[in-house]
């Protein structure tokens, strides 16, 4: 699975040198797992040198879709989302261990703007809808993503993030993950009651003055209600 993840758009294709520089694996447990992975069809061999992914991995990838495809009523929300705050990029993540994935996203229409691909991994130590994925989390779960985090006192810090979130069910960050960028967040639950996933605004830290966040948050918490509602957040409806 990590030989996997090292392809990605930047690196459509590798070599197995490639593969073993970047893994640090001798070459041939690299050449064997390259192979069982081929025999698999998980991987692919060009003739030239270079793998790439191979077909099998199409039959997950629709299944993926399949199960992570929003309908096209939450789709409706999120661009209704990105209005009502003025064409800010409007997110939808989930929770994977010690990072965050966007599973969902309307592209907003400011010529500076937010950009995060569908499937990007982010870190769970930051950003505002961090902040909300952890607000059910207990203590030990928080100090063991903060160790990931800017500094060995960051633990108290997004604690208390995560317990604000939780307490006005929604929360706020300015430039937590990189200088500059600021978002807003809301949880999405699913019919048990369960925390399964954060919409989120993002956008310059220029434009989420106090004034700003305080005239969208209303809207951002009736998407998150509707969401919910919807109860289409991985394969769930």
């Amino acid at each position: 699975m990590d030989l996997l993840a090292l392809y990605d758009a930047e690196h459509p294709s590798r070599t197995v040198r490639e593969l073993v520089t970047a893994t640090g694996l001798p070459k041939s447990t690299v050449v064997r797992l390259v192979h069982t992975l081929e025999q698999c069809g998980l991987l692919w061999s060009r003739g030239d040198g270079r793998t790439v992914p191979g077909p099998g991995l199409l039959r997950w990838a629709e299944l993926a879709r399949t199960t992570w495809q929003l309908p096209e009523e939450a789709l409706q929300r999120l661009r209704e989302l990105s209005e009502a705050s003025g064409g800010e990029s409007i997110g939808l993540y989930v929770r994977q261990r010690d990072v965050r994935v966007c599973v969902a996203r309307h592209e907003g229409n400011r010529t500076l703007r937010h950009v995060v691909r569908v499937g990007a991994e982010m870190p769970l130590w930051a950003g505002a809808a961090s902040h909300v994925l952890l607000s059910r989390a207990d203590p030990a779960e928080i100090t063991a993503v903060a160790a990931h985090g800017p500094h060995r006192e960051w633990a108290d810090t997004l604690g208390e993030r995560a317990r604000r979130a939780a307490a006005r069910g929604w929360s706020v960050s300015h430039g937590e993950r990189e200088p500059g960028v600021s978002g807003a967040a809301a949880p999405v639950f699913d019919a048990a009651g369960r925390l399964v996933a954060a919409v989120a605004l993002g956008g310059p830290t220029v434009r989420f003055t106090d004034e700003a966040i305080a005239g969208f948050v209303p809207a951002l918490l009736d998407t998150a209600r509707a969401l919910t509602a919807l109860g289409s957040i991985g394969g769930t409806a």
